[in-house]
């Protein structure tokens, strides 16, 4: 038991007391040798932790670092702004001197173009079932094999991880023509879909990445309380991996999704005009002796537009979930 303070005794958490080599009297104390009033306002300036006085957070970024950051945001924004300008004006205003800064009239007419001559309306449509797919199939694997990879113990375990980031060193070029044998005369797939999906169901880095994130922040006496409790593998990786994985999970997806959006090499070999995604659509705007640069920017700024909208709608989550698997407890 704690005893009682002292006649002369303040009773204060430990760490928070008087500075050493002061005896505390004077003005601090009342004459019967209680703490003045003014002994709790001294008391605030300390942290709750009791280690020393709190700092005040000074205000905003400089001006240097505005200007930084001013400058980073134009030169990451002006590649789209002069995709714009051009693909409003028409095609001697490329070559005009000294160059437009400024949109033209020709932008909506431009677009009709592009959505008439390479059927945009069914490549934004295409587009958007094979990266829905992907980045679901990739997140599911990834979720799984580095939930697998990182707690659960198997015989070859670690020669299986390192033959997974292996297959990352061999060139995308060096398994087409095997890849495009088997879609197309094994599977009949020519021109569809499928043959852009199934190849990207699995990702050798969304299973390191998951794998490298589990193994930090997924505690293995987690994992064994529910273990105890009777959860099943399935079960612990339904309600106890998942929800650990989430911040890791929305940066994987959205990365996924990236990559798979912006795919050209693959899906122009598979498909055709009449079944395109968008970047294919974009260069079959590209295609022919005279390249139409403004609807070909036209056809590019068409889809950046979703890219945008996306992180628009989502872009608060996906950094609420990179910043929650930043914060450590």
């Amino acid at each position: 038991m704690s005893r009682p303070p002292a006649h002369g005794e303040l009773d204060v958490p430990f760490g928070v007391g008087p500075r050493p080599g002061r005896s505390g009297t004077g003005a601090d104390r009342s004459p019967e040798g209680h703490a003045s009033p003014r002994e709790p306002s001294a008391l605030r300036r300390f942290s709750r932790s009791g280690r020393g006085p709190s700092r005040r957070v000074r205000g905003g970024p400089g001006l240097a670092t505005r200007l930084l950051l001013g400058l980073v945001i134009v030169m990451s924004a002006f590649p789209l702004y002069w995709s714009v300008v051009v693909a409003s004006h028409d095609q001697a205003a490329i070559s005009h001197y000294p160059p437009v800064v400024l949109p033209g009239p020709h932008l909506w007419e431009h677009v009709r173009t592009a959505f008439e001559q390479a059927n945009f309306a069914k490549a934004l449509w295409n587009s958007a079932v094979v990266c829905g797919v992907i980045t679901l199939a990739v997140l599911l694997t990834s979720t799984l094999a580095g939930f697998a990879f990182a707690r659960l113990r198997f015989r070859g375990r670690d020669a299986m991880l390192g033959f997974v980031v292996a297959t990352m060193l061999v060139p995308t070029q060096l398994g087409v023509i095997p890849l495009y044998i088997m879609v197309t005369r094994w599977f009949g797939w020519a021109n569809d879909l499928r043959a852009v999906i199934l190849p990207a169901v699995v990702s050798a880095f969304g299973v390191f990445f998951m794998r490298q994130y589990l193994v930090t922040a997924l505690p293995m006496e987690l994992l064994e309380a529910a273990r105890i409790d009777g959860a099943s593998t399935l079960r612990i990786y339904r309600s106890v991996v998942l929800p650990v994985a989430r911040p890791a999970a929305a940066v994987l997806g959205l990365l996924t999704f990236i990559t798979a959006w912006n795919d050209l090499f693959w899906p122009l070999i598979v498909l055709n005009s009449e079944n395109p995604t968008v970047q294919v659509a974009i260069s079959s705007l590209a295609a022919g002796v005279t390249v139409d640069y403004s609807l070909t920017l036209t056809g590019a700024v068409i889809g950046t537009g979703p890219m945008l909208i996306v992180f628009l709608l989502l872009g608060r989550q996906i950094i609420g979930g990179i910043m929650q698997g930043a914060v450590k407890a």
